[in-house]
């Protein structure tokens, strides 16, 4: 019977524990977790009738491990998808809110008549839009043969308003990171692919667009948390170790120590920086790859009983030098169904990079009041919220700078090299609740064969 240690006990580390469980092979499994609660940075929290996000809020459509872990969990019924027949999401520019033309898959335009009429772009952004088809065989041409910044790949194709204004925005809110170090082949990855087959990514996503159109996001009606709950409960609980943080873990002739205990194998689903000091002794060369910049995550969700106008749609995107300390809000009840009672409303506040870490030291009152002046700035005033949830997540959101998936072939290499260990979480090959089901399911395959 195989000693299996999980280290970290977030989405990855539960799942990576769920799928040995019903793996049907028999494992003597250890998940140790520092904290008293499992998920990491997934938590929904129930109340009165609102069903509010801690951290993230859903998933991808397109990408598929998380639904079907949903439905193999039995909560297909729990399965709701985005709004979409209304969504439009807004940027803050000069003191007002613009909506993003429709059709666009980020920042690239499925609509350009759309781009035309809209006021969020200068005449000379326009023209680069428009002009973008024509120089297609010329930017496949300068494709370069290695990595590139998010920076570089967007103002190549569109210049650099629309890197200002859409680009930085949405990278920002989904990795917390700067367009000028993030890597395109790390989180663009399909943008990367389209550049290569058309030359123009307006063409390629215009070609795309003529297929079934499938709903953006993806999400569980009683909240994210659901998911993780439902696995944890599927975990024998003489697995689970909370509030166990693992100090050591030392290479043994026959497998690990963990904290002086002998383990056969070891999954590292730790935050990539804690996974890197714990593999030092063992791996000088992949704890330097393992080293990149983290940024941290407030998260501020208001609700309110009294129902009041919102602009249609998801919500709003902040653009860096507009003069507010957030990032983004979200009108969760106009992006999901079933978020609020009746005549409710919930919006969520999100702060990250050095707005997050001023934050951080506050208390969660003074959080909260900032958060609803910054909102308040943006949207009107407010009523007074029933219900108020803060989260911190300090270093949660790693930054995939250029050359990542070179540093990451490397580093599995040396990985496979060590021998009994995997490496799960959002550091290494993508950061949504997919990616890190995708890649605990295939570590408990490849344990369980």
């Amino acid at each position: 019977m195989k000693r299996i240690a999980i280290l970290g006990g977030g989405t990855a580390g539960v799942a990576a524990a769920y799928f040995l469980a019903q793996s049907g092979a028999e494992h003597d499994v250890t998940l140790f977790e520092a904290s008293p609660r499992l998920g990491g940075i997934v938590e929904t929290v129930r109340e009165g009738g609102f069903v509010i996000e801690g951290g993230p809020d859903g998933w991808v459509t397109e990408k598929p491990w998380a639904l079907t872990l949903a439905q193999e969990l039995g909560l297909g019924d729990e399965v709701i998808q985005s709004l979409d027949d209304t969504r439009k999401t807004y940027i803050y520019l000069d003191g007002r809110l613009e909506a993003m033309p429709n059709g666009m898959r980020m920042m690239v335009p499925g609509d350009l008549q759309a781009v035309e009429a809209s006021a969020l772009f200068s005449s000379e952004a326009k023209k680069a839009f428009l002009d973008e088809p024509a120089r297609a065989d010329a930017l496949k041409a300068a494709a370069p043969d290695d990595d590139e910044s998010v920076a570089s790949f967007v103002a190549r194709h569109f210049g650099p308003e629309v890197l200002t204004k859409i680009a930085a925005p949405l990278l920002s809110g989904v990795f917390g990171g700067d367009v000028n170090t993030l890597s395109v082949r790390a989180v663009m990855p399909a943008f990367v692919a389209m550049e290569r087959e058309y030359g123009s990514l307006v063409t390629a996503v215009q070609a795309k667009a003529k297929g079934t159109q499938r709903p953006i996001f993806t999400t569980l009606r009683s909240g994210v948390g659901t998911l993780v709950e439902a696995m944890a409960a599927k975990i024998p609980l003489r697995w689970i170790r909370r509030n166990e943080p693992v100090k050591r873990l030392k290479r043994t002739g026959e497998g690990w120590l963990v904290d002086g205990r002998p383990f056969d194998d070891v999954l590292l689903a730790t935050p990539v920086d804690v996974a890197a000091h714990l593999l030092e002794p063992t791996d000088h060369r992949a704890y330097e790859l393992m080293q990149m910049e983290a940024s941290s995550a407030v998260v501020v969700g208001f609700c309110f009983q009294e129902n009041f106008d919102l602009p249609q749609g998801f919500g709003f995107l902040v653009p860096p030098g507009q003069g507010s300390l957030l990032m983004a809000a979200t009108f969760m009840d106009q992006k999901f169904p079933g978020r609020i009672p009746s005549g409710g409303r919930l919006v969520r506040a999100f702060f990250g990079g050095a707005s997050a870490l001023r934050l951080m030291r506050c208390g969660n009152d003074e959080i909260a009041s900032i958060a609803r002046m910054e909102l308040a700035r943006i949207l009107g005033p407010l009523p007074t919220p029933t219900i108020t949830v803060v989260r911190r997540w300090p270093n949660s959101l790693p930054q995939y700078a250029v050359g990542h998936l070179g540093r990451m072939a490397e580093l599995e290499s040396r990985v496979q090299t060590i021998g009994n260990l995997w490496l799960l979480g959002n550091g290494y090959r993508g950061v949504g609740l997919p990616d890190l089901i995708r890649d605990a399911r295939k570590a408990a395959q490849e344990l369980s064969a």
